[in-house]
């Protein structure tokens, strides 16, 4: 294993778990630790963003350059992913079946609709 593969995968496992016990702690009512859960699942997202530079710096990768397809791409990838939350969120949570499969087949369209803005059509 090369040695950038090896502390991109710590710093993504040290990432992800931030990020899940800081998700749980917002969301269990139980624990009664929203505001910590935010502010320990954004320590997860920033652990993630740090992962990404480091792995490139050590690939000897150009830096990521901001244009207008990849601001594209990324909202495109939230709206569909947080429609597909939703989705899922009104069949387990609120117990609307139909409402929920509609909105969730609206967000795996929206996010199948990632894969010939990325890869382009041939």
């Amino acid at each position: 294993m090369k040695k950038s593969s090896f502390v991109a995968t710590i710093l993504g496992t040290i990432s992800v778990i931030f990020f899940a016990l800081g998700m749980c702690m917002a969301l269990i009512e139980e624990w009664n630790a929203f505001k910590p859960g935010i502010v320990v699942g954004c320590v997860g997202l920033v652990f993630a963003l740090i992962t990404v530079f480091v792995w490139r710096k050590m690939e000897h990768m150009a830096p990521i350059k901001i244009t207008g397809k990849a601001v594209l791409t990324a909202v495109i990838g939230i709206v569909g992913a947080l429609a597909l939350g939703v989705g899922m969120c009104f069949c387990m949570v609120w117990n609307n079946m139909i409402p929920g499969v509609i909105i969730g087949l609206v967000g795996i369209v929206i996010l199948l609709c990632l894969i010939p803005l990325c890869k382009g059509l041939k």
